[in-house]
């Protein structure tokens, strides 16, 4: 059995991230070593003071960064970097693993389909709303799937749908391949697995590896986040241009509103409604950020340092 390593970007964590630390060593498949690409060492020192993780954390290595070094491709790059293991899996410090069998299925479906990257099923946790929920199971839904250069006619932009909540990568790919965007504002994963499908790769969707990973987000947090989107999707014409988004978003909603029909919620769909609008609103924003004063590009980004 391989012995992996597992790469997570900190900002500010709460004890959540203890949780997720707890059920990584846990793992059936072990783990080479824990890389912490951490943002602002106070926060993680003020979380672990005192802890059972600050005393046993002989496989952890942490990297601290000041917020202006932070960007998505290029902070990931970096971890890479300082790992030598075979696979590499990304996570994010608000996924919790399941069970034990997380990585194991990971790994088993990337091995077993000699692919690029196999990536999660992310569930709701128990405080996510019907909407988030629903939106999970669009997204990551139970069967599992590969896809390759030979499914775009039919996927779409949906080929490269890929999510760094929790990935696994095989190194020799990833080094072949150049890596993630070492510049980019969002969408890192996606922009990797584009490439990789380009390249005649695999991508897999591991249903059976799941992770506990939402956000019950605000509209106004829903512009903001959308906003970054789209300006991935302006910077990245050589993948959103020719696989457009926008149909996915119309289909997810009319599903949503479908389903609360059905189900007897129609007291929500006007908050649907809503919150979709904020959504666009931000992505048009977004794509045509060339367009806005330098101002008000900073007040809608949810990433402002990637701008500075």
């Amino acid at each position: 059995m391989e012995i992996v390593d597992v790469i997570i970007p900190v900002y500010k964590p709460d004890r959540g991230f203890l949780t997720l630390m707890e059920k990584l060593r846990a793992q059936t498949v072990p783990i080479g070593r824990i890389i912490l690409m951490n943002t602002e060492q106070k926060y993680l020192d003020r979380l672990l003071y005192g802890t059972t993780l600050e005393r046993q954390a002989h496989n952890i290595t942490v990297k601290h960064l000041s917020k202006r070094e932070f960007d998505h491709g290029r902070t990931r790059n970096l971890g890479v970097k300082l790992s030598d293991a075979d696979v590499f899996v990304m996570m994010t410090q608000d996924a919790v693993p399941a069970d034990e069998s997380l990585l194991e299925r990971l790994l088993a479906r990337l091995r077993q389909e000699e692919a690029a990257v196999s990536y999660a099923r992310q569930l709701p946790t128990q405080e996510s709303s019907e909407i988030e929920c629903y939106t999970r199971q669009f997204n990551y839904p139970d069967k599992s799937c590969v896809k390759a250069k030979e499914d775009l006619p039919r996927l779409g932009i949906k080929t490269f749908f890929c999510s760094n909540v929790c990935a696994a990568y095989d190194r020799a790919t990833f080094d072949r391949l150049g890596g993630f965007v070492n510049h980019t504002i969002f969408n890192e994963d996606m922009l990797y697995a584009a490439k990789a499908v380009e390249a005649g790769c695999k991508i897999v969707y591991a249903a059976d590896a799941c992770v506990y990973h939402s956000h019950n987000y605000t509209n106004r947090q829903q512009f903001h986040r959308n906003f970054d989107l789209g300006v991935s999707q302006a910077e990245h014409p050589e993948v959103f241009a020719k696989y457009p988004s926008e149909s996915e978003g119309i289909r997810m909603v009319k599903g949503l509103v479908a389903h609360l029909q059905k189900n007897g919620m129609r007291n929500k769909i006007p908050h649907v409604i809503v919150q979709s609008a904020f959504k666009y609103a931000g992505y048009l924003c977004g794509k045509h950020y060339r367009r806005l004063p330098r101002r008000l590009v900073m007040a809608m980004a949810s990433n402002k340092e990637y701008f500075g």
